[in-house]
């Protein structure tokens, strides 16, 4: 199709089933998926955690447990060491602000808690196991770039309602940027934009058009959250390591991206460093509590018979990809 990387995650719990037990086979495994990118012409993009944990670690606390950044910290060293040499770029967390919220506060994601305080310190867990991961690759693998990747969303505020929207931004985004600090790129994945009144988050407006998430349709989110991340990091290059639409119509897909990729221009045009854009996803994916309901992907899955079918929004972004300009190739 014409793309240049290949983001993937490993999984924490295949590679260590118990407590300081390793498999080989399964990091051999994720090393011949390296090998086949490499094979293919793409970047291997490795992300260490995408929001599954052991269960013998969420056993002893999960993030709520300060000891689980060492543990992450241990099992980094040894994921590290197998497929450091044949990475391309290394994040250490997918979204541990969702991880935190999401399964911390609303309840929505496991461990299914809901407890606002614990926010901060899961919050200070993850942050501490992201620092310590990046000293373990840029010892064992200085070559690749690290960072970590961020859910962020174009937060505005509404009748008054900036201190609301400033705190939530605070504890959901800006703690997390600002231990990007010094990193080799932060990975900014993005789709929407939230509102906040003085009563807090409110929905979309009445009549706005929504996609299969129940986000409003708002593609100028990603400019909005590249410009405050490169602020906020003060100016560590940026990675789009998440954007798309879940919807049925490939033809709004195509112009949701085209407007996202508008913005992606205009951040380059003012200097901001942009090292790359990676659509969410491939295919058609599982997506955690929404199951396979909303289609994100470049390349439909039939769920009973497993075929592939290309979308015509993967050509064309593939098109837009080797040109690397967005003169529209359709």
């Amino acid at each position: 199709l014409g793309f240049g990387s290949y983001r993937f995650s490993v999984e924490w719990s295949r590679i260590e089933p118990e407590d300081g037990l390793f498999s080989t086979a399964a990091l051999d495994h994720y090393a011949r998926m390296c090998d086949a990118c490499r094979d293919l012409g793409l970047e291997p993009v490795i992300t260490y955690h995408h929001f599954t944990t052991p269960r013998w670690v969420a056993a002893r606390g999960g993030w709520t447990n300060p000891a689980t950044a060492n543990l992450f910290t241990r099992f980094a060293e040894q994921v590290t060491r197998r497929l450091g040499p044949l990475a391309g770029r290394i994040c250490t967390f997918n979204e541990p602000n969702v991880v935190s919220t999401f399964g911390h506060v609303w309840g929505l994601f496991p461990p299914g808690l809901r407890d606002p305080a614990l926010r901060p310190r899961v919050n200070d867990t993850f942050i501490a196991a992201h620092r310590a991961t990046v000293a373990v690759v840029r010892a064992l693998a200085p070559h690749v770039p690290v960072g970590l990747t961020l859910a962020m969303q174009d937060l505005q505020a509404v009748d008054g309602g900036e201190a609301v929207r400033d705190a939530e931004r605070h504890l959901m985004e800006d703690v997390f940027l600002e231990a990007a600090h010094g990193d080799d790129f932060v990975g900014v994945q993005t789709y929407s934009r939230l509102q906040y009144g003085p009563d807090g988050m409110r929905g979309p407006d009445a009549g706005a058009r929504t996609t299969q998430m129940g986000y409003e349709f708002w593609p100028q989110a990603l400019e909005a959250t590249i410009r405050r991340a490169w602020l906020v990091t003060q100016q560590v290059p940026i990675v789009v390591t998440e954007n798309g639409i879940g919807t049925a119509d490939d033809a709004e897909r195509i112009e949701y991206v085209e407007m996202a990729l508008r913005g992606v221009l205009r951040c380059l045009a003012d200097g901001i460093d942009v090292r790359g854009y990676t659509y969410w996803s491939l295919m058609d994916n599982f997506e955690w509590v929404f199951g396979y309901r909303p289609t994100f992907g470049l390349v439909a899955v039939d769920r009973a018979t497993q075929v592939r079918t290309v979308k015509p929004s993967a050509r064309w972004l593939g098109a837009i990809a080797r040109a690397n300009a967005l003169d529209d190739p359709r």
